[in-house]
């Protein structure tokens, strides 16, 4: 196996530290935590001790999987307010490897920029229904859970208050300079997965924040809310019976 592109060495010496289970435990739970997460509450969730949380955290920052940043807590400053707390969020930035090379974030800007070219609009809807599509096919998949369903296909939801609201773009990259066709694709696909979830009351609408998916769902019936670990989807890996992927990316 040859390496040569830039950037590979440091994705595959990144992603190798998801390898461990425990630094891959505390990696999802800083990932999917609604705000900054502190040594304290990281270690209390993997049921370890504090200093071995922070060796771990620190090692995830350090690859470029976490980004680290200082807060007082709340009410508390000025002399005697004692050091402000560590606290880990999830890295924005993305690593990639594929073994061979493979480039589908070119592929994806290519077809991306096709659409956006098409004057007639049909290319947009021909995207649009396949997305919607491949959304059903992952809602009947989870077997109703809308949020299992989302999470699968890597959106990281959040349920709460009857809607849910999506903290990551599986297609970011892209996203951010064809915000108009992902956004439109994002939509259909979530659309797709309520139908497909069997839903009567959830629907999407387009609600752009720049810290996360632009899609937000709304009225999700609670059964259809609950989270559940992230099972094999049409929109992961296999495709279909004869079709696989060799692209690893991180969470």
């Amino acid at each position: 196996m040859s390496i040569t592109r830039p950037g590979d060495l440091a994705a595959l010496s990144g992603l190798s530290h998801l390898d461990d289970p425990l630094r891959r435990k505390l990696y999802e739970y800083v990932a999917e935590a609604d705000g900054p997460v502190s040594r304290e509450q990281a270690a209390a969730d993997a049921s370890i001790g504090r200093t071995l949380a922070a060796y771990h955290l620190d090692k995830l920052a350090e690859a470029g999987l976490l980004t680290i940043s200082y807060q007082r807590p709340a009410g508390r400053g000025g002399p005697g307010a004692g050091r402000p707390a560590k606290l880990y969020t999830r890295a924005t930035q993305e690593l990639t490897i594929t073994v061979p090379p493979r480039d589908y974030e070119l592929l994806a800007t290519l077809l991306v920029a096709s659409v956006e070219q098409d004057p007639s609009g049909a290319v947009r809807t021909a995207v649009n229904e396949s997305a919607a599509q491949a959304g059903r096919r992952a809602g009947r998949e989870s077997g109703g859970n809308v949020a299992g369903a989302l999470r699968n296909c890597g959106y990281l939801p959040r349920v709460g208050d009857g809607r849910i609201i999506l903290r990551n773009c599986p297609f970011h990259v892209v996203a951010q300079d064809h915000r108009d066709v992902v956004c439109g694709l994002n939509l259909r696909l979530v659309e797709g997965i309520i139908a497909g979830c069997g839903d009567p009351r959830a629907h999407a609408e387009l609600e752009p924040d720049p810290d996360r998916c632009c899609v937000v769902v709304h009225d999700v019936h609670p059964p259809h809310a609950r989270l559940s670990p992230p099972q094999p989807s049409s929109l992961r890996g296999r495709t279909d019976p004869e079709s696989t992927t060799s692209e690893e990316r991180s969470p």
